[in-house]
């Protein structure tokens, strides 16, 4: 089943396999709202780590029963992410949440060489999906958050995270789109020049499960008439599910115009570490956190 529309992910885990998630320090209404909802669907068991007393509290205030979750105590946010990622090396849990901790302290524990969770020569990437209103499908899309500018090489484990979460979504085939400014390739345009050459190894079969398309410009790979009126007769101008950002402000921008001005809802998950990560802002809606938590459950499952 192909998913359209974030919410169909809800009856799709259904019939899945119940992940477990880890929230490091889970001592927010927003993350125990979202949780608690998840557990409540049947997505999820529930490990929250941080103050118990605080979580509590949160707990009887949102009318929740504590007793659906199961506590570790750990007062500090940084020792909190630290132990949540301890649970999940210790084979207690498949999806790490941040809570209310900040993403330095977060991702400090996750990037640990030691104890963190990445495998060896990882390459972390955030990814979205998305479901805006004026878009006829679910649009998958990155990096908007971890790498700044990322080398060839990092476009490709960007590219391949995006197939990776598209294949977990239904979409057998995705339509990947490399954005740069223009379709033309261009020297004086690097992102241009990147585009030409992963499109170019995905014909090869260097990049397998996808359909790869660059360079393209932003409204040819999501605007139908755009494309005609270019001529631009590809399986992915006008009809892309995924699109490959040059860089993070481009991909922040859009990710942030979708949201505020579109009121696009979107779930989100960094890849390449050991399980999936939810990287939601601390003021993040419960609907994201909650679509976030589904999203990672769905690529959690993949090939069970």
């Amino acid at each position: 089943m192909e998913i359209r529309k974030l919410n169909q992910m809800f009856e799709v885990l259904k019939s899945k396999d119940k992940k477990r998630l880890v929230a490091a320090y889970a001592n927010d209404a927003h993350t125990i709202e979202a949780v608690n909802e998840a557990v409540d669907r049947g997505l999820i068991e529930a490990t929250l780590v941080g103050d118990i007393e605080t979580i509590k509290k949160v707990c009887i205030e949102l009318n929740i029963d504590v007793s659906k979750f199961r506590l570790v105590q750990e007062a500090n946010d940084g020792k909190a992410a630290e132990k949540a990622v301890e649970l999940i090396n210790n084979g207690e849990g498949d999806i790490l949440m941040k809570g209310l901790v900040n993403t330095e302290k977060y991702m400090k524990a996750i990037l640990n060489k030691e104890k963190g969770l990445m495998p060896p020569r990882a390459i972390l990437s955030h990814v979205t999906c998305m479901e805006n209103p004026n878009y006829h499908k679910l649009l998958i899309y990155g990096d908007v958050a971890v790498l700044p500018s990322p080398e060839l090489h990092e476009k490709v484990a960007i590219l391949n995270y995006l197939v990776q979460t598209a294949h977990a979504l239904g979409i057998e085939k995705p339509k990947v789109a490399v954005i740069s400014a223009s379709e033309n390739v261009s020297p004086k345009i690097p992102s241009s020049v990147d585009a030409a050459i992963l499109s170019k190894m995905a014909d090869r079969g260097q990049i397998k499960g996808a359909i790869v398309e660059g360079p393209l410009a932003l409204d040819l790979a999501i605007d139908k008439e755009s494309a005609e009126i270019k001529k631009m007769n590809n399986p992915v101008a006008g009809n892309a599910d995924c699109l490959l950002f040059p860089n993070i402000e481009t991909g922040n921008v859009f990710y942030k115009t979708n949201t505020k001005l579109a009121k696009a809802e979107l779930g989100a998950v960094v890849a390449g570490a050991k399980v999936p990560c939810i990287l939601s802002s601390r003021g993040d809606s419960v609907m994201t956190k909650l679509y976030s938590i589904a999203l990672g459950a769905l690529i959690a499952n993949i090939g069970n």
